[in-house]
């Protein structure tokens, strides 16, 4: 039994940063591909940022490059996003995700997704 929770949301003001958390039981985060998504009010999820499987190289989105950092620790099977100079269009609940295979942004293709964990910016 696969499971993945998130942690590490909140309310923060613009420019702060936050770190999350998934943490990955019954699998080990090296063997899959492993995501963060959002979805804010009103919106689809959308890919955010993502590691790849085994060589755990990263990915993502044009709106969070050079802002958020993804890793992994595969001691721990837990996979982070850094979060650094959040603005209020950063505001959502962020998913982590995990699947076999290749990155892609199309959410019907990640076999295991978490709870969530809201993220709240304000200006």
């Amino acid at each position: 039994q696969v499971q993945l929770v998130e942690s590490g949301g909140g309310l923060v003001q613009a420019g702060d940063s936050l770190k999350l958390s998934c943490a990955a039981s019954g699998r080990t985060v090296t063997n899959y591909a492993m995501g963060w998504f959002r979805q804010a009010p009103g919106k689809e999820r959308e890919f955010v940022a993502g590691v790849r499987q085994i060589a755990g190289t990263t990915v993502y989105a044009d709106s969070v490059k050079g802002r958020f950092t993804i890793s992994r620790d595969s001691a721990k099977d837990t996979m982070y996003l850094q979060m650094n100079s959040l603005n209020p269009e950063d505001t959502a609940t962020y998913y982590c995700a995990m699947r076999i295979g290749f990155i892609v942004d199309d959410t019907t293709r990640w076999n295991y997704w978490g709870q969530g964990t809201q993220v709240t910016v304000s200006s």
